[in-house]
């Protein structure tokens, strides 16, 4: 069962951040000056980072970056005009969280996707296992997908993105499942037999996707690729047509293929 009152502190304090944002920063909606965009430290930040220091310059953007922490503040911040974009999400995410918040938040370009993993400190049997799972909505139901395509449970026929627990309806394994926070999912492999960690918070936290999981979600027809979005009305803002061509660049590419070794798969 989810804490909805833990998720409506989460976005009153989220609210309260951005509008601190909104009174010391630069004005997103100003064409002239930077684009500010709100990403996850890694790899999301580290990307953009790439892209500033080597080939923003040339093509004349000035780019800074704004690192959360969190999967809501990017998007407050982008809806009310704190920051000019952000790049830290996927489709499935951000139509859960448009339609939950009355944001009207618009993918621009996919970028990569983040492979979620299922990590062990120490399962060598799965029989019996706590298994730590993200409980935001829709990562939940990935995480549920993805032990379920590795033949672990069986899950309701037909369940979308909001399948949880509940929907489960054959668990051979006798799995049990903790929910939390997505962030803490890779600190709590200590605790539980098992984690399924989203691939940025995995990197992290020094996991190798590639290496460590030992069950990973394939990139084939994968729903789940981040991407650069901005609030809707702002696509043709050439601050962020130009980022988009740089985020999808050779460079880019090199980049993540020599940085994350197959832990972050370009989209492009």
């Amino acid at each position: 069962m989810r804490n909805t009152a833990k998720i409506t502190t989460a976005v009153l304090a989220a609210g309260a951040l951005t509008l601190g944002l909104s009174a010391c920063g630069a004005d997103s909606s100003d064409t002239d000056g930077p684009l500010i965009v709100a990403a996850s430290p890694v790899p999301h930040a580290e990307i953009l980072n790439f892209v500033k220091d080597n080939l923003a310059k040339k093509e004349g953007l000035d780019l800074q970056v704004k690192e959360f922490t969190d999967y809501v503040t990017p998007n407050t911040a982008t809806q009310d005009g704190s920051v000019g974009a952000n790049y830290f999400q996927n489709k499935p995410y951000l139509d859960d969280f448009n339609k939950k918040n009355g944001t009207d938040i618009v993918p621009v370009v996919t970028v990569h996707l983040e492979p979620l993993g299922l990590y062990s400190h120490k399962v060598k049997k799965a029989d019996g296992a706590t298994v730590a799972i993200p409980n935001d909505t829709v990562n939940e139901a990935r995480a549920l997908k993805l032990l379920a395509a590795d033949g672990l449970i069986t899950l309701k026929a037909g369940v979308g993105n909001e399948a949880t627990p509940s929907d489960i309806t054959k668990n051979p394994k006798n799995l049990k499942f903790k929910e939390l926070e997505a962030a803490q999912t890779p600190r709590s492999l200590d605790d539980v037999d098992a984690a399924v960690v989203n691939g940025n918070y995995a990197i992290e936290s020094d996991l190798k996707p590639s290496k460590d999981a030992l069950v990973l979600e394939s990139p084939k027809n994968n729903p789940y690729g981040n991407f650069l979005a901005v609030k809707k009305g702002n696509e043709d803002d050439p601050r962020v047509k130009k980022l988009a061509k740089l985020l999808t660049s050779p460079e880019v590419k090199k980049f993540i293929q020599d940085k994350y070794a197959g832990s972050v798969l370009a989209s492009f």
